[in-house]
């Protein structure tokens, strides 16, 4: 697997000062945390569901997640679980050669880990791992407890990914305590962790709230305080942090729109305006305005409940040709004292010691992602992208 590598070499050698870097379901969890890139959802009753990975993995899918939780009916679970067996001998007898994306399950209960570990039986090759609902420590070590008697029986590594989304980590009597249960929880399984997701379709349904196209989750500040509260326990990067991952974008449809588009024009050159007009039209300006929010406010990826999703969250995260030539100057062996120098771009300094830990984080996200070239933008990364 590879970011972009449904490109063609000659397109990727144009865009890229330095092309991602493939990794695979056995690389290290370092690389496998920041490369989840945008996460794609899929409720587990499609009958479709492999040709869906297959077709999706086509398109630059490189994470997935195939949900019996939130996303199909109470009803549907026993149903959806036999879904799944036979979807994943369908697909595992598809892909001898190439590599599925990075496949979870996510489960209502302890007790689906271990049992569909045992259904799934030679095809649990295919999975990474499965996504923890409503974590908290008092529901999470049940669950971290069957994914651990599930590998051992397997002997295959599998990943947890809780969901941090339960109301007690949104109330503020409750708050801290939760949050440093939850970090309590993580730490002791940080092997199996490979990151923490947002739920924040949860946090806003705990007060009836609903953001529309126009708002992101940081303009609901009872949810950016959430945000910044988890970023603040479990997301340092003093090592003792987590992958963080950015919250979902609810929209992908055209709506009324009540406010002014948040893309400028300028970046969008005469030939690629009929690009930013369908972005628009999509309800795309606020995702954009998001990701880059998720990035600056520490989360990585993003969680993605539409195909038209992922492009953007990708182009978004390949690291400019500037933020790399930062990266590596305040990286360079010379100045592991310390001290301050003008950036390659002349437009801003960079101090090696404070810029330190952001300067390892660019350099992990440029290995799977990608360095653009210098002339190369997230406009021209989207534009190769989207089928002429």
């Amino acid at each position: 697997m590879r970011h972009f590598g449904h490109l063609p070499p000659d397109v990727r050698s144009e865009l890229f000062h330095c092309e991602p870097q493939e990794f695979t379901s056995n690389s290290p969890t370092r690389t496998l945390s920041v490369a989840l890139g945008a996460t794609l959802y899929s409720p587990a009753t499609r009958a479709s569901l492999a040709d869906d990975v297959i077709k999706q993995a086509g398109r630059g899918v490189v994470s997935m997640v195939l949900c019996l939780e939130d996303s199909i009916d109470d009803r549907e679970v026993e149903g959806a679980e036999q879904n799944l067996v036979r979807q994943f001998a369908d697909l595992a007898a598809r892909t001898d050669r190439n590599e599925p994306p990075l496949l979870f399950i996510r489960v209502r209960t302890p007790g689906q880990i271990t049992d569909l570990v045992r259904r799934l039986g030679e095809d649990i090759r295919l999975l990474s791992g499965f996504v923890l609902p409503k974590f908290t420590e008092e529901t999470g070590v049940p669950f971290l407890e069957a994914l651990t008697a599930a590998e051992a029986a397997c002997g295959r590594r599998l990943f947890a990914m809780p969901v941090l989304e339960s109301p007690q980590l949104l109330h503020l009597e409750t708050r801290t305590e939760t949050l440093y249960g939850i970090a309590r929880t993580v730490d002791k399984y940080r092997e199996r962790v490979l990151a923490l997701r947002l739920g924040v379709t949860d946090f806003c349904s705990a007060y009836g709230l609903r953001r529309s196209p126009d708002m992101t989750a940081y303009d609901v500040r009872i949810v950016a305080s959430v945000i910044a509260d988890v970023i603040n326990v479990l997301g340092r990067a003093d090592g003792t942090g987590f992958t963080v991952t950015g919250p979902v974008w609810e929209y992908f449809r055209h709506s009324e729109r009540m406010f002014k588009p948040l893309l400028r024009q300028s970046p969008f050159v005469p030939e690629a305006v009929d690009l930013r007009q369908s972005l628009i039209q999509h309800d795309m300006d606020g995702l954009l305005r998001e990701i880059e929010l998720d990035r600056t406010n520490g989360l990585q990826g993003k969680t993605c409940i539409h195909p038209s999703h992922v492009l953007p969250v990708h182009a978004l995260n390949v690291v400019s040709h500037e933020e790399w030539s930062d990266a590596v100057d305040i990286l360079h062996e010379d100045r592991s004292g310390g001290g301050v120098l003008r950036s390659a771009y002349t437009n801003k300094m960079n101090e090696v010691k404070p810029h330190r830990a952001w300067a390892e984080r660019t350099l992990r996200r440029a290995e799977v992602f990608g360095v653009a070239r210098e002339e190369t933008g997230f406009v021209e990364l989207l534009a190769a992208c989207v089928p002429a």
